[in-house]
């Protein structure tokens, strides 16, 4: 892969990504403060897309992930954008994170998404 994100934390971002969202996966994307490494990109799909405008406007979630904390809505979990073709799920842990875009899928699929995305982002967070 790259210099922002080590080869086995990406083939555990894409795999976790692949098992949980199957053929509805169109793209995985990693990224910190500084960088952001797109790690997987669906053959049928054109990679044209503005991923360092995707990747400065996920970055906006770390300065709002410390806005919620300690709000009675309890922890950040995960955002969703909707579009006409397809979501984009972000997920920050720490100084990381990854968004994923998706075809349309039932609510639920995202749920399970974030979570394994979040175990994933954690793991690598506590070595």
């Amino acid at each position: 892969m790259g210099e922002t994100v080590s080869d086995d934390l990406a083939d555990q971002l894409v795999s976790t990504c692949r098992t949980t969202v199957g053929d509805e996966l169109r793209s995985v994307t990693y990224f910190t403060e500084d960088d952001e490494e797109q790690l997987y990109l669906r053959e049928d799909l054109e990679s044209d897309a503005d991923l360092v405008g995707f990747a400065d406007n996920e970055r906006l979630g770390f300065r709002s992930q410390t806005l919620y904390e300690e709000t009675e809505l309890g922890p950040y979990q995960f955002t969703m954008r909707v579009f006409d073709h397809g979501y984009l799920t972000r997920v920050i842990v720490g100084d990381r994170g990854a968004f994923v875009t998706t075809d349309a899928m039932e609510m639920d699929r995202f749920k399970e998404l974030a979570s394994a995305l979040r175990s994933v982002l954690a793991e690598e967070t506590d070595d």
